[in-house]
């Protein structure tokens, strides 16, 4: 089935306005903004970690460069704390840069993965609460 195109969407390719509602492609969500709710960009998603058993996308990683882009962190979000907003062309999560930098998110550094368990579930889940 072919859709039609958001054009206006930077930094990616064009969203089939038909992948809005309920699915989308994984290839479509990697590289998307995110933004907080001062709309300010926080960074772009690198990608998101799936449950090998049930499917279920659990977390989207935040690619964040801190401070003028030096740091190169990587922040796991809950998958349910990102919500879509159409007119951004990208995600909206409820978390200021001022936190993500100072409070200690939780965070790894590209190509070191964290070990991702319940204990480290529950440490991501605690801190976005």
């Amino acid at each position: 089935m072919q859709g039609t195109f958001d054009r206006t969407r930077t930094g990616a390719d064009p969203l089939a306005t038909d992948e809005t509602s309920d699915l989308i492609s994984s290839d479509k969500v990697d590289g998307t903004a995110v933004y907080n709710l001062e709309d300010e960009k926080l960074g772009k998603i690198a990608h998101f970690v799936v449950g090998k058993r049930d499917g279920r996308v659990r977390y989207a990683v935040l690619d964040y460069g801190g401070f003028f882009g030096a740091g190169d962190e990587l922040y796991p979000l809950p998958w349910e704390a990102l919500t879509y907003s159409v007119d951004k062309g990208g995600y909206v999560v409820n978390i200021d840069k001022d936190r993500l930098e100072r409070d200690k998110a939780p965070s790894f550094r590209r190509g070191d993965e964290p070990t991702w368990n319940a204990d480290y579930d529950t440490r991501i889940r605690d801190y976005y609460r």
